[in-house]
């Protein structure tokens, strides 16, 4: 089953789905409606689906201007400041007592492993972009979920990683560098385990793209986390939650070994 927008935070999407009634109620399109508040029309649409939520005058511009009288404001006022998008909460919820996260990603070092500078290049590639001070608030939550390393009990964390997202240089060689290291750094807790995937494989189990497996630690159940440019959401049920942990494992084999990783990660270190 797949657990998609539905577990959004109710108050982001009650608010992004009262602002459509009342804009197109009002016959206003998502790019005047972002004139009028400073916004661009693609940032509205991301208000309207709950994915970000309103800053500034916005709420009360736009109050006033779809004669909502009133009722975006007390919706507006349900919504919790956060540094993070309104659909990842509940992941993070989950990751945050999980007690194993299994990553696998083929484009960039995963959230857990960035160093702030790496961070901040990545969500400076934002298209539209990020308010500077949106942009530091994401990069603080983003290293405040470092803390699952440390927790008691500890959770058993484990990536693959493909040599591109460790090879391409988002920020610059040196903030590559710079994380390169702190990954070997983590990969020296007991509770982790860091592999790599060479580029020669002839095949390959995650071709398919990059995912979360997650064990939770009150259920004892298991969820799959994914992200897709049509949406975000959890795989809770069989036979797809069972297919991805078998393809979590099949991708571990055909990865280098942990010792080999590392020694790969510093070599591409140095190279920089």
């Amino acid at each position: 089953m797949k657990v998609g927008n539905s577990r959004m935070p109710g108050a982001a999407k009650a608010f992004g789905r009262l602002l459509r009634f009342y804009r197109e109620r009002a016959a206003v399109s998502q790019e005047t409606l972002g004139k009028e508040t400073g916004y661009s029309k693609s940032q509205v649409a991301m208000i309207e689906r709950g994915q970000r939520r309103p800053r500034g005058k916005f709420v009360e511009i736009a109050d006033a201007w779809l004669g909502a009288q009133g009722a975006l404001l007390e919706v507006a006022e349900e919504l919790t400041a956060s540094a993070v998008a309104a659909w990842f909460e509940d992941y993070l919820e989950e990751e945050a007592e999980a007690a194993g996260i299994y990553s696998y990603e083929n484009h960039l070092i995963p959230g857990l492993l960035q160093t702030p500078d790496y961070a901040r290049a990545v969500f400076r590639c934002a298209s539209p972009p990020w308010e500077d001070d949106v942009l530091e608030a994401m990069v603080a939550a983003r290293m405040a979920r470092h803390a699952v390393f440390h927790r008691k009990p500890a959770p058993l964390i484990g990536f693959v990683l493909e040599k591109i997202a460790l090879t391409r240089p988002i920020g610059g060689p040196e903030v590559l560098k710079s994380n390169l290291l702190h990954i070997l750094d983590v990969a020296s807790l007991r509770n982790v385990e860091i592999q790599v995937m060479p580029e020669d494989r002839t095949s390959h189990a995650g071709l398919s793209g990059p995912f979360i497996l997650l064990e939770t630690a009150k259920r004892r159940s298991q969820l799959v986390y994914v992200e897709g440019l049509s949406g975000r959401y959890f795989l809770s049920e069989q036979p797809e939650l069972g297919d991805a942990f078998a393809r979590y494992g099949t991708l571990r084999a055909q990865a280098l070994t942990p010792e080999d990783s590392a020694r790969l990660i510093e070599q591409v270190a140095r190279e920089l």
